[in-house]
């Protein structure tokens, strides 16, 4: 989950000051910053329901968590051995929630968006609240762990027991 975070906060650090003129924004900038915190909020949501498995030949497959189980990237055939494991669970709806609310934290309150809505936030509210979502999220996610993998996540621990059920 930290490495979907990370990508996503990367990327928005590096266009938000492009997409805002670095804060001073025009309404086009306004709205095209708007639609990007949008999408990449929709991506925090996304990846946090992306799921991978491999099979008894070895091929990784990659897919989305439903509520049947995992739909693979495709269109392929392949179903993990025991498809039931893959179902959507309130815990991946909590884990998505969380990764959007220290994504529209961290967003909301960037310095650059901040000046593009001409928003006056005080200084310490705008250093304060970040860490302390930041904190709640982080452990929340130590707490209540995903036992999703998403796209990327490396099969090298073989003796995982929860993913390599018979």
């Amino acid at each position: 989950m930290i490495k979907k975070m990370t990508a996503t906060i990367l990327v928005f650090t590096i266009f938000a000051p492009v997409l805002t003129s670095d804060g001073k924004c025009t309404t086009l900038d306004q709205w095209l910053m708007g639609l990007f915190m949008a999408l990449l909020a929709a991506s925090c949501v996304f990846f946090s329901f992306t799921d991978s498995f491999s099979t008894g030949s070895g091929r990784l497959y990659y897919g989305v968590a439903t509520a049947h189980g995992i739909w693979t990237f495709g269109g392929g055939r392949a179903r993990p051995r025991v498809p039931s494991d893959y179902r959507l669970s309130w815990c991946d709806l909590f884990h998505a929630s969380l990764s959007l609310i220290a994504f529209l934290t961290f967003a909301l309150l960037h310095n650059d968006v901040l000046s593009c809505y001409h928003l006056v936030l005080p200084r310490k509210f705008i250093n304060t609240v970040p860490l302390v979502v930041g904190f709640v999220v982080s452990v929340l996610f130590v707490l209540f762990p995903s036992t999703r993998r998403g796209i990327g996540y490396p099969f090298l621990l073989q003796s995982d027991a929860f993913h390599n059920k018979n």
